[in-house]
């Protein structure tokens, strides 16, 4: 297969490169291939390694270096466009026979394809401006095409391959993890017919799939405090603000993107996407914060006793979040009593601090930078609502819980989770949610008062598509007044009831007796369904999904999430679900008013 000349040549290249990696290994004592940067260490390796000095190590890497690219090129020195794919993308009319192949693959425009493809060969983008570049996408081609036809939508994708593409500043290496790595070629088409939204995101930022083809990329997701640590590397204390609002952005997008495609090859499940999504917006909460603090300690200095704390509500609360979930944020705080101004050269009062404060880690999370938004955030379920200050005293808080809060916000407030901010005060805020949350209720009041505010929900806005899974009558809002009104009437005598999160509490009301197993069994079916679908919808599609023009990639996910075989008999189920929430949510709160 190759000559023996070759033969020599790629052995010794081997032995010299596999010498040169042990002895980096021996001086760093870890995993790395990195030759050293510093010419310094660089003059050392180069001795170690056995030569007389750094320039001479660095032409024996050279020529070692060039010398196996010849021969790795040699390997597709007679390839052309035509040869071993089946296509014929070369001269200036296109080829009846790879139109028709085409066709066949399950295009619906195979002459804006052909068109397409002969760009890319012409050297259209930077990706595809080398001999290498394109004769690896030879070799990719048939493969692609296969998979792309596959996608659900070929043409679909196909543009969204070209867009993806025309973004990549050099095609080599990607073209060649792929052909090495071909069930990748597989997960990127699929990608690209069923998620729409993920897609678009991988287009804008090429440099993402770098993730998907670590070895590590299937295995287990990190949890909050490996999330944690990749951050603190990302994103160093010596970084200016703005840089940690870029950097943050930068390693929130590329870990939604790698949890985004785990759902999409359903590799986890829809409660360890919610989780993970949570934990990871949990992260970047706790980073950004730091660094709004430190900005305005240095404009404003300190307010004696001053502490703050971040509470989750909604979706973030019980670690349920989608891809597109906004942050529902309450900040709370707290003061030395005899603090009256804060102690910088620019003295404001404490409430105007921790105001500030409040709108600075807003605009840090929702600003867009160069590297685009983090997330939207949410502040309508603080105390007494927009009408409210941004940020609430923990006195005012406890007394408006006490004394003045609805009974919407009681139910808002059990999903309510510390996630940021002074440790010791972070316990005192969990603590006053709590004793908010088992006070002693009057039933009638709270089923009354759930009744008419979702009624007057419906009323303002009464979808009439079962796939607005949400707002929906039987829908995911009545699934959480139903678990919520248990909750809170019945935290003052069982208080183990309570959990952010929908599904345990589920389970936490079924062990309490509250619920009946067959009635829990069916929320946490239905439960778990709505969150996958939630979950899907939300990766594919920016907006209200309509079946009809629906992608088939994504059509296929759905019907698999509801174990049907088409989406009409999907939306068949997903009625006689909403009509099962319906008759549980009638047992459970309608039928319960005096």
């Amino acid at each position: 297969w190759i000559s023996s000349q070759a033969a020599s040549d790629l052995k010794d290249a081997y032995r010299f490169l596999r010498q040169v990696e042990h002895r980096i290994q021996m001086v760093a004592d870890q995993q790395t291939h990195q030759l050293p940067g510093d010419q310094q260490r660089f003059d050392d390796l180069a001795i170690f390694s056995g030569f007389a000095d750094g320039a001479s190590f660095a032409e024996k890497l050279r020529t070692t270096f060039e010398l196996v690219q010849k021969y790795y090129d040699d390997l597709f020195e007679d390839s052309t466009v035509e040869e071993g794919t089946g296509f014929n993308f070369s001269g200036d009319a296109d080829d009846e026979e790879t139109l028709l192949r085409l066709q066949q693959m399950g295009f619906g425009q195979p002459a804006t394809i052909s068109a397409t493809i002969k760009g890319w060969y012409a050297g259209r983008y930077r990706a595809m401006r080398t001999k290498v570049a394109r004769e690896r996408l030879t070799e990719l081609l048939p493969r692609l095409m296969t998979a792309l036809g596959r996608s659900g939508d070929p043409d679909g994708a196909f543009a969204a391959f070209d867009r993806f593409v025309s973004g990549l500043p050099t095609g080599i290496q990607l073209f060649s993890l792929l052909r090495a790595n071909p069930q990748f070629v597989d997960l990127i088409a699929n990608i690209l017919g069923a998620a729409p939204r993920l897609a678009q995101e991988m287009s804008r930022r090429p440099q993402m799939l770098d993730a998907v083809l670590e070895p590590t990329f299937f295995s287990e997701l990190p949890g909050k405090q490996e999330i944690a640590k990749t951050i603190e590397l990302a994103v160093p204390a010596t970084l200016d603000f703005d840089q940690v609002l870029d950097q943050c952005r930068v390693v929130g997008r590329e870990q939604m993107f790698r949890i985004g495609v785990r759902t999409l090859t359903d590799t986890m499940s829809p409660a360890e996407a919610g989780k993970a999504y949570s934990h990871l917006a949990e992260c970047l909460i706790e980073r950004l914060l730091l660094s709004v603090k430190q900005d305005l300690q240095d404009r404003h200095g300190t307010v004696d006793g001053g502490q703050v704390a971040i509470v989750a509500m909604g979706k973030l609360g019980g670690k349920e979040m989608t891809s597109a979930s906004d942050l529902d944020l309450i900040v709370i705080y707290d003061h030395d009593e005899d603090a009256f101004t804060s102690s910088g050269p620019k003295q404001v009062s404490p409430n105007q601090y921790f105001a500030r404060l409040t709108q600075r880690l807003i605009s840090a999370l929702t600003a867009p930078t160069p590297e685009g938004v983090l997330y939207e955030v949410d502040m309508r379920l603080r105390p007494s609502g927009n009408k409210g200050p941004i940020a609430t005293r923990i006195s005012s808080f406890i007394d408006y819980q006490e004394n003045s809060a609805w009974t919407w916000e009681k139910m808002a407030l059990t999903r309510a989770r510390v996630i940021a901010g002074d440790a010791a005060f972070k316990d005192r805020v969990s603590g006053a949610i709590r004793t908010s949350l088992v006070a002693e209720r009057d039933e009638q009041t709270v089923f009354r008062d759930a009744a008419d505010m979702r009624k007057t929900m419906l009323d303002n806005k009464k979808p009439n598509s079962p796939w607005e899974l949400k707002a929906i009558s039987g829908g995911m809002v009545d699934l959480e007044f139903i678990i919520q009104v248990m909750q809170i009437i019945n935290a003052n005598s069982k208080p183990a009831v309570l959990s952010q999160n929908l599904l345990t509490a589920i389970a936490n009301l079924a062990s309490e007796d509250v619920l009946d197993q067959q009635t829990a069994n069916q929320l946490d079916r239905i439960c778990q369904l709505y969150q996958q679908l939630s979950q899907i919808l939300k990766l594919g599609i920016t907006g209200e999904f309509d079946p009809q023009k629906a992608p088939l990639g994504l059509v296929k996910l759905i019907t698999a999430a509801t174990a049907s075989p088409d989406l009409a008999t999907s939306e068949e189920l997903l009625k006689d679900t909403q009509s099962t929430i319906r008759e549980i949510y009638k047992n459970q709160i309608s039928d319960k008013l005096a």
